[in-house]
């Protein structure tokens, strides 16, 4: 399989919106999308840029990310927040469907557009999109996210092997990620008629400020699920 296709599919009851992220396989990143076409302006790297972007308009004159978002941006633009849909997610293991505003909605699709656009500050999320979740839970989303980084840090192993089971870097990461929110609620302020997009994009920071400060707490939390013989009656 040289490509990962995962839709999403919003069911309005009257109508229905239909989108198909496509990733690499291995790389895990979408095409860039046809940018040869005319681009609106909100997608220039230059406007409402990241605080903390690497990149410059010279060598990328459009920002990834927000060329991966234009065709739902294009479509989704002008819904409601707390407007009901009934999301179905589909991949090629199985789907998922829940009930649910289209800002939660659009919340878990832009999270799975961003991670797989060519961002430096996507690159730590980007292996997370080979095992897609969607409408996860706070506690499923941090289980994901300490996993995720501790085997980064397992492939990362230094001369003698040993991995640097540190979390701090994972923290720094989501800051940087808040930047990057930030920033693209900015764009999506002036590229959409609605606020379900920009209040996705909500959804999502929060989230992101709130890992750096509490993941000693929510690794607490979750504890109990490997404490000794957890799952298991000793005997007598």
């Amino acid at each position: 399989m040289t490509e990962l296709t995962i839709n999403y599919c919003f069911d309005f009851g009257d109508r229905r919106s239909s989108f198909d992220v496509r990733v690499d396989a291995r790389s895990l990143l979408q095409h860039a999308g046809n940018q040869d076409t005319a681009l609106p302006e909100w997608t220039r790297l230059g406007f409402h840029q990241c605080a903390n972007c690497p990149l410059t308009a010279q060598d990328t004159p459009w920002c990834p990310v927000a060329v991966n978002l234009m065709p739902l941006i294009s479509e989704c633009g002008g819904l409601l927040s707390y407007q009901q849909a009934r999301v179905v997610v589909t991949t090629a293991e199985r789907s998922y469907s829940r009930d649910t505003t289209v800002q939660r909605g659009l919340s878990s699709l832009l999270g799975l557009v961003m991670a797989t656009s060519a961002c430096p500050h996507m690159r730590f999320l980007r292996p997370m999109a080979k095992f897609h979740l969607p409408f996860a839970s706070e506690e499923e989303t941090i289980f994901r996210a300490v996993s995720t980084w501790l085997l980064s840090r397992y492939f990362a192993a230094d001369a003698d092997g040993v991995p640097a089971l540190d979390l701090s870097g994972l923290g720094d990461s989501y800051q940087g990620l808040q930047a990057v929110n930030r920033a693209f609620a900015g764009r999506l302020k002036a590229a959409c008629g609605q606020d379900a997009a920009v209040n996705a994009v909500v959804l999502l920071d929060l989230f992101a400020k709130d890992v750096p400060y509490s993941i000693a707490d929510r690794l607490a939390e979750l504890g109990y699920l490997f404490a000794a013989g957890a799952g298991t009656q000793r005997e007598g």
